[in-house]
């Protein structure tokens, strides 16, 4: 009787001592420290972009003895923005339209040239002349001789917030790459019709050509796209290095119609398609498509469309009846599709199938444009009297990859703050994730990458704010999206139980029993040994 009591207090004393916290530390999650007080200042980030800009005076804008008054430099502070005002004297000589000489600015920064306002170098009614880099002429308001420092800066201000407003950034663009992502007061229509057109910020990107040839024993399609991408859709990518990987490629699909049935209009003896019918066509033709499993980046689709001979020729038509001078369409975030008619080409005798060879500068023109809007290049509305030099052969003007570099490095911010605010709020609800040392990493790494992002752009640093940016938003993401935070690797308490109690209750009840057995004959014997003293 004795051995037996010594036998389960032993094992009692095992289970309790060595037992419990051998299992309590075998089953312990692992969490790895995280930085919850830093991801939760994101909620409150404040953002405040700040662009150096350079005004550099002619000579003969400022008298002389405006000139002696000037210092080397002024800082004018504004609420959004920090404007570095610098006064430079140029001769004559090199105050030209050669704005390819004058554009050492740096990435984000502005550069604008005052010239007299008698000067012949741009025309009466042009105020301001934006180049395709970085720098502008804007002519000179009327200085009198006798004002001051103050009354001369004072009187140039708006002239030079409205060139930064064109060449730089806008509250309405920082709204609309905010758009997605906060809430915010007000955003004009046009600004939400930018931003929503634009496909969302991706550390790459799949561009696909397509020709689309539905009847090819009628027509022999042949189209030069590589030489095409490499002319004219190449230059801008080089340009947009800084904000993506671009992969390109191309293909040609036979037998592939259109999901509509066009309809014929007497009045101008060809068929149309109207806008309400456009949003039909998308979706049989991506079918044909395909896509590249292996990558999760977004695909921009650019479909050329040559109609068969039986719904030639065809035209697409607005919401107002009227045709569309480009004859495309693009849809927000997916592509663009452009229909080509070659039906004046070739006569009724032509022997079938007709060679054609598409006109590629038409095609890529078009498709050149849609990209732009696609990518976010948003449409500039300059004021009264600027004008905007056509940014040529490389598809994108300096200043307007600014604009872009600007809305992106913003909108990298708010992503990769609301997915690791996200992630962590749902690690801080759900205790029994397994948080390892990767992800704990990427955390870390994406927290101080957007604290450096914000940094960078307060001190107008634009390059180094968008590198910051995307190493924040791939981070976050590679976090978010750990394979070890799956759902489905973790269980509810209810059901650890279940798991629990078939294999302990059977073992634990008969210590249980035993323990109360012993120390229901201790009390008994402490009662007897009483009643005998007694």
């Amino acid at each position: 009787m004795q051995r037996g009591r010594y036998a389960a207090l032993a094992i009692a004393a095992v289970v309790i001592v060595v037992g419990i916290p051998l299992w309590w530390k075998t089953t312990e999650t692992y969490r790895a420290w995280l930085p919850f007080s830093e991801i939760s200042e994101l909620d409150s980030l404040q953002l405040q972009l700040s662009v150096d800009i350079e005004v550099v005076f002619s000579r003969g804008t400022l008298t002389p003895e405006q000139q002696k008054k000037f210092p080397l430099s002024h800082v004018n502070q504004k609420e959004h923005q920090f404007l570095s005002l610098s006064c430079l004297l140029l001769p004559p000589t090199e105050a030209d339209l050669s704005l390819h000489m004058l554009s050492e600015s740096s990435c984000g920064s502005v550069v604008v040239y005052v010239i007299p306002e008698s000067a012949a170098l741009l025309p009466e009614d042009v105020k301001v002349y934006v180049g395709q880099r970085r720098t502008a002429l804007l002519r000179s308001p009327p200085f009198k001789s006798s004002w001051s420092l103050k009354e001369v800066l004072s009187n140039l201000d708006m002239e030079v917030e409205q060139v930064v407003s064109t060449m730089s950034f806008s509250h309405q663009d920082i709204v609309a790459a905010l758009s997605d992502r906060v809430r915010m007061a007000k955003v004009t229509k046009e600004s939400m019709a930018d931003s929503m057109r634009a496909i969302k910020s991706s550390p790459g990107y799949e561009i696909t050509f397509s020709l689309l040839n539905p009847d090819p024993r009628s027509h022999s399609l042949h189209w030069d796209i590589e030489g095409a991408v490499q002319s004219c859709i190449q230059p801008l990518l080089n340009k947009l290095a800084p904000i993506a990987n671009f992969s390109v490629d191309s293909q040609i699909l036979y037998y592939a119609v259109l999901g509509v049935n066009p309809r014929f209009d007497n009045s101008v003896s060809a068929y149309t398609l109207s806008a309400d019918s456009l949003s039909h066509v998308i979706n049989p033709v991506e079918a044909r498509l395909g896509s590249n499993a292996a990558s999760s980046n977004p695909v921009l689709n650019f479909l050329l469309y040559v109609p068969d001979s039986h719904h030639s020729p065809l035209f697409i038509r607005d919401h107002s009846k009227r045709e569309v001078p480009s004859n495309a369409f693009h849809s927000p975030r997916w592509g663009g599709i452009m229909v080509y008619n070659v039906n004046e080409m070739y006569g009724p005798e032509a022997e079938r199938p007709v060679d054609i060879n598409i006109n590629m500068a038409k095609v890529m023109g078009v498709f050149l444009a849609q990209l732009r809007l696609m990518l976010g290049v948003q449409h500039t509305h300059p004021p009264t009297g600027f004008v905007l030099q056509s940014p040529g052969s490389a598809g994108l003007a300096d200043w307007e990859l600014d604009r872009l570099l600007w809305s992106r490095s913003v909108e990298n911010i708010a992503t990769a703050s609301t997915t690791i605010t996200s992630l962590a709020q749902l690690l801080d609800q759900i205790g029994n994730i397994v948080i390892n040392d990767n992800i704990a990493q990427q955390v870390s790494s994406a927290v101080t990458s957007l604290q450096s992002a914000v940094a960078e752009l307060e001190a107008g640093n634009l390059a180094f704010a968008l590198q910051y940016s995307r190493e924040a938003i791939l981070a976050s993401e590679r976090a978010f999206f750990d394979p070890s935070l799956l759902h489905l690797l973790y269980f509810p308490d209810d059901q650890k139980f279940a798991i629990y109690i078939p294999l302990f209750l059977p073992m634990c009840v008969p210590i249980v029993l035993s323990l109360l057995k012993i120390v229901s004959e201790a009390k008994k014997k402490r009662a007897d040994k009483q009643a005998k003293s007694d």
